[in-house]
């Protein structure tokens, strides 16, 4: 360590000076950014390996500041095709629907107020009605995620008895939650039944005992078992239930709303044909194919969501008033008539010509030179939903293939997600790809300039 090195260091107080104050905003984070640079420069000091000295230690410190002092969350463009991308915010909701909502919000808001009567109201009654409405069930509820919406349901149906489920509907969603856990956590007891690929109906009569408090149906939304398979339907489940009295629930993790296997998007189950089948309580999520926010949706008997609506692992897991407006948004835009307010929706529908015709109009305004130096081209593709959604389906779409001689795929990869304006595509082969499936044609032009920048 040289002690002339650590002279190069600056003081807090010297790096502000530097800054231009209407350029940033909350001071107790600027210190911290500064404290931890500095922190860093005197790690490299002790060792002998600053290189820099003091102006340049200051000038690096500001570009970390510029850099962290805008926001986290950014507009994306994405490019991997995949409409549901969990890394990317799953389903993505239309500018015209935050516009109304943002409106609403702008101020106060009678989230659990009665205007009518002046007393204080439920923000559940906000949806609730919306929800059954479209489902066809006797009543419902909104919490944080489809998680939350199983974990409460559990607790509220099962805790301290057995939980029915089939081996092979034991899933493990993103992030190593699984089933068994939740089960675990929510305080029942799991009761497996049947074999990974082969469940029968006797199969749960036989596990049924006077301690068993659910009969648990999972879809299977992200992984498919063929061959030699057999699972029991829900409605079987739900004659069982009916016999035995016990209560059935069926988790389905996706959610279709609609039935628009007429517009190109395969049906696995509606949810309203879940619920009209006699399922007790039904699970699903607002943020994939209903295109609404990150929210769980729980929908049955009236009872049982009377229940559950006062279980105080309910108030751990609410939803606050922007989800809550901006799930009664979409609900009140989905119709069968018209999906064009839905924007996930909108996307899933587009088809591969529609893709074909705007790929080539954005094509023929990219300079020559660019893709001729890059070799663009326009390919074939086919997608999947994303998020666990429609396993096994795959969407015809429309990509840009970058085969570059100056950079690596990976190097492209890198040079888009950093852009003015990031763009997120994907690595197939030895090429990078640009689909056009997922990108909302609104930011079209804002591709056109990351393209410019990434490969000018």
């Amino acid at each position: 360590m040289k002690k002339k090195d650590l002279l190069k260091l600056p003081s807090v107080s010297e790096v502000l000076l530097e800054i231009n104050d209407n350029k940033y905003h909350n001071d107790k984070y600027i210190k911290y950014i500064i404290k931890d640079e500095i922190a860093a420069f005197r790690s490299q000091a002790k060792q002998g390996s600053l290189q820099l000295d003091r102006n340049q230690i200051i000038q690096s410190i500001l570009l970390k500041i510029t850099k962290l002092s805008t926001a986290s969350i950014k507009p994306v463009i994405n490019a991997t095709g995949i409409i549901l991308h969990t890394g990317l915010g799953r389903a993505p909701v239309g500018k015209k629907i935050i516009s109304k909502v943002s409106k609403r919000l702008s101020g106060y808001v009678n989230l659990e107020l009665n205007l009518e009567t002046g007393k204080r109201g439920q923000r559940q009654e906000h949806i609730s009605a919306l929800i059954s409405s479209i489902t066809g069930a006797e009543d419902a509820m909104v919490v944080n995620n489809n998680a939350a919406a199983v974990l409460l349901s559990l607790n509220e149906l099962a805790e301290g008895k057995d939980v029915i489920v089939s081996r092979g509907q034991l899933v493990e969603i993103g992030g190593s939650f699984r089933i068994p856990d939740m089960i675990t956590k929510s305080g029942c007891k799991l009761v497996e039944v049947g074999t990974t690929n082969r469940t029968h109906i006797s199969d749960y009569e036989k596990a049924i005992s006077s301690n068993t408090g659910l009969i648990l149906w999972v879809h299977t939304s992200n992984y498919i078992i063929s061959g030699f398979t057999k699972q029991v339907k829900i409605d079987e489940l739900v004659e069982l239930g009916r016999k035995k009295r016990i209560p059935v629930m069926s988790d389905l993790g996706c959610g279709e709303i609609l039935d628009l296997s007429n517009k190109g998007i395969p049906t696995n189950m509606i949810v309203h044909d879940v619920i009209k089948s006699g399922s007790s309580i039904t699970t699903f999520s607002g943020d994939k194919l209903l295109g609404g926010p990150q929210c769980g949706i729980i929908a049955g008997k009236r009872s049982l969501i009377k229940r559950i609506k006062v279980n105080p692992i309910a108030r751990t897991v609410r939803s606050d008033k922007w989800t809550i407006s901006l799930l009664e948004e979409t609900l009140r835009s989905l119709r069968m008539d018209s999906i064009n307010d839905n924007l996930t929706l909108s996307l899933m529908v587009t088809t591969r010509k529609e893709l074909e015709k705007r790929a080539n109009k954005l094509l023929s305004v990219i300079p020559t030179k660019l893709r001729s130096n890059h070799n663009i081209s326009i390919q074939e593709t086919f997608v999947e939903a994303g998020s666990g959604t429609l396993p096994g389906a795959t969407f015809d779409s429309i990509a840009f293939k970058i085969s570059s001689k100056k950079y690596t795929p990976a190097k492209l990869s890198d040079k888009f997600r950093n852009a003015q304006n990031p763009v997120v595509g994907y690595i197939k082969g030895n090429n990078y790809y640009i689909d056009f499936k997922s990108i909302i044609s609104s930011q079209e032009k804002l591709l056109l300039s990351s393209i410019v920048e990434v490969l000018g």
